[in-house]
């Protein structure tokens, strides 16, 4: 487990809250582009505002376990699409793209050295888990062209047992559900209307004015961490009581990633 000052502890799991990531492979400008159109990225400058983004979570106490760098895997920086955590459980996933697929490879052994109950959604499932929003024991998933049904039945198979709702939510507008929506501390929901199919699946809804606003992750009860391209979304979460931390995060903008991709957290 390595920590941004760079020293290295031996503890072989390590305490939570503790976040797992993968730095940005050399070959990152290559990333898949769906719904926007492709720009020359920096990747100086996306190194660094990694490890800006990781510093946050460093400083806030967490752990940082990194999995190996695969520098031919040009995508291989968005980790969550590739695993999500369940209380004890890892379901491995199996990425719509399949270019994508070999990013599990190097997950599998660290989440099961983690001590994790390692699952792996099959073919002909396919699942990102940047389609997965849990709200509590509510797992919003995304039917989009990364996710299938198949994989959402699969989904379901390995956490309704464990106290789980699997809810189906129909994604046409945006790469991954979590590119629409995310959730607050308190589990309302937020997004950017216009990229949200239908709000009414959620108990409770807030629209915010612009797109990266729709993006947190959550560090506690009372913190998120949130793109410095929605000054005004945070203005407005800092209004409902939130210390709201913003990074830069431009170089994965232009591949669709946001906060949330970049990082397992595991409370």
């Amino acid at each position: 487990m390595v920590r941004q000052d760079g020293s290295v502890t031996t503890e072989s799991t390590p305490a939570r809250p503790y976040v797992i990531v993968r730095r940005p492979a050399a070959s990152l400008n290559d990333g898949i582009v769906t719904f926007r159109e492709r720009e020359p990225l920096d990747l100086e400058l996306a190194k660094s505002q990694w490890d800006a983004y990781t510093r946050v979570f460093d400083e806030r106490g967490w752990n940082i376990v990194e999995v190996p760098t695969a520098d031919e895997l040009p995508d291989s920086v968005f980790i969550e699409d590739t695993v999500v955590v369940f209380g004890d459980l890892a379901v491995v996933t199996n990425p719509g793209a399949p270019a994508r697929n070999p990013e599990t490879a190097e997950v599998v052994p660290v989440v099961a050295d983690l001590g994790f109950e390692v699952v792996k959604i099959s073919a002909p499932g396919t699942l990102d888990g940047g389609d997965v929003l849990k709200v509590g024991t509510t797992v919003y998933v995304g039917i989009s062209g990364t996710t299938n049904e198949e994989g959402i039945a699969q989904l379901a198979r390995f956490v309704e047992p464990r106290g789980y709702t699997v809810v189906t939510v129909p994604m046409t507008k945006a790469l991954h559900l979590k590119s629409a929506v995310t959730a607050l501390p308190d589990g309302t929901v937020i997004g950017y209307a216009p990229v949200v199919d239908d709000p009414s699946l959620f108990p409770s809804f807030l629209a915010v004015p612009e797109e990266p606003g729709s993006h947190v992750v959550v560090l506690d009860e009372t913190s998120v961490v949130m793109s410095d391209e929605a000054p005004e979304t945070a203005q407005l979460l800092r209004e409902r009581g939130l210390d709201v931390t913003t990074v830069g995060i431009s170089e994965y903008e232009k591949l669709e990633g946001c906060v949330t991709c970049l990082s397992v957290r595991v409370r």
